[in-house]
């Protein structure tokens, strides 16, 4: 039987619930609602904030519930401890138990959390009812006593995880003016027997899934700033082409113009991309429409251009040129015109790859024999060397907030997918798939709301 707070929770998720998620602000004071960003991602001596995640609340008390509560806590923990700025609390030193005596600011005694040096504290309450979830959760400041933010979501059990990502969104917006990693996605190369093809994972490394089929070699994949749309370089016709692929209808187009169609990359918030071709015997950059026609030829030189990389604006593009005689990095302003070069370090360099914010381009450097990874600027400092003594480290890709830099490298054997701070710190590996992962992208877009 139902108590009576029970049965009206049921009747408010009844009335409530609709497909897909739906997410609403729990009520909070006006001046609690803005961004309080004090925690900068890039800082080398940053102190992590500590974050008190008590068991979840059965608001009914089902088992359906005990087990997505639970769910539903582990992921709000790996998740914030996977942004290197949370320290996550254990939950043998609480003092209170929000599960029981209730998640409201009119439940908590907040002396308890901050005596434990608790900074943050999330309480979570959860509704399951026929495969059907209601999920709130609620961020509060102890020391203050206040709720800075809380949201209900609502959704199928399938969607917990992004429920959850979601309101870790809320709490990296909170703390830094991002939502950070949440909701964004890697592209990335795997061999499948004696071939290679495309998987796609979540940001973590989560849920690693084919999306090619091929049975070739598949290559270089990018990934729309919308998320709706995969690039990439496949030799399934014979002859290296380009795909564009719909990910939700799985509609490929074909960019198979004579010679080499390789390296495709999109424009920043267009649907359109910027690939190499050989329409003419050498290797150039040109423009390409989302539906693969020639926009505009963008270099001319007699060396090899490849690898083009537009700058988050859309005003410049950095790439790969023989030109000079060596592979180098280049960067060239679309306005003007004017080309100039980056990388002067090493007879060797590649991959270029803009910061979210355009002040920095992270490449590969090869440098006395060595496969390195490296940031610059372009205020004339040298570039810094973000891995070193490890294998070879290849195929950079920044996260959307800045705070993260995926890469590929053989420090294990194999060559495997790792994810490092753009500092060069903190290097973890990211998948755990058999056999050889190459190419990470990460996808530019961050969490939804």
């Amino acid at each position: 039987m139902v108590n009576s707070s029970a049965g009206e929770t049921l009747k408010y998720f009844k009335r409530f619930f609709v497909s897909g998620i739906i997410a609403v602000w729990l009520f909070v004071p006006t001046p609690l609602c803005a961004q309080h960003t004090y925690i900068n991602i890039k800082d080398p001596f940053i102190r992590k904030v500590p974050l008190a995640v008590p068991p979840f609340k059965q608001l009914v008390g089902t088992d359906a519930e005990s087990l997505h509560g639970e769910m539903a806590r582990t992921i709000l923990v790996e998740g914030m401890a996977f942004t290197g700025y949370i320290d996550v609390m254990d939950s043998a030193t609480f003092l209170e138990k929000p599960s029981i005596t209730g998640i409201t600011a009119a439940k908590l005694h907040f002396k308890k959390w901050t005596t434990i040096g608790a900074e943050l504290l999330v309480t979570g309450g959860i509704v399951e009812q026929q495969g059907n979830i209601r999920l709130e959760m609620r961020l509060f400041d102890p020391f203050k006593g206040k709720l800075i933010v809380g949201k209900v979501y609502t959704g199928k059990a399938s969607d917990l995880r992004t429920m959850v990502h979601r309101f870790c969104g809320e709490i990296s917006l909170y703390l830094t003016g991002k939502k950070g990693v949440f909701g964004s996605r890697i592209a990335f190369v795997s061999r499948v027997g004696k071939n290679k093809e495309i998987f796609i994972s979540d940001f973590d490394g989560y849920g690693p899934r084919q999306e090619t089929y091929h049975e070739n070699i598949t290559l270089s994949p990018s990934l729309s700033s919308d998320g709706q749309w995969l690039a990439y370089t496949s030799y399934v016709n014979g002859k290296p082409d380009i795909f564009i692929r719909n990910l939700k209808t799985r509609g490929d187009t074909t960019v198979a113009f004579k010679g080499m169609n390789i390296t495709p990359s999109w424009v920043p918030g267009k649907f359109e991309l910027v690939a190499t071709l050989s329409l003419d015997g050498d290797q150039e950059i040109y423009l390409l429409s989302g539906k693969g026609e020639v926009l505009k030829r963008l270099t001319r030189s007699w060396g090899i251009d490849v690898s083009p990389q537009v700058s988050p604006n859309g005003r410049k593009v950095a790439f790969v040129s023989r030109r000079g005689g060596t592979p180098q990095i280049y960067v060239k302003t679309l306005d003007s015109g004017e080309v100039m070069r980056v990388s002067f370090q090493g007879k060797y360099n590649t991959s270029p790859v803009w910061s979210p914010l355009g002040d920095k381009l992270v490449y590969v450097g090869i440098v006395k024999n060595k496969i390195d990874i490296y940031v610059t600027g372009f205020d004339g400092a040298p570039p810094m060397q973000l891995t070193r003594d490890q294998g070879d480290n290849e195929d950079p890709s920044w996260s959307p907030d800045g705070g993260f830099i995926v890469f590929s490298s053989t420090r294990e054997g194999v060559s495997k997918i790792y994810v490092m701070t753009a500092r060069g710190s903190e290097p973890k590996r990211l998948i755990d798939l058999p056999g050889a992962q190459t190419d990470p992208q990460w996808s530019p877009g961050g969490g939804g709301d």
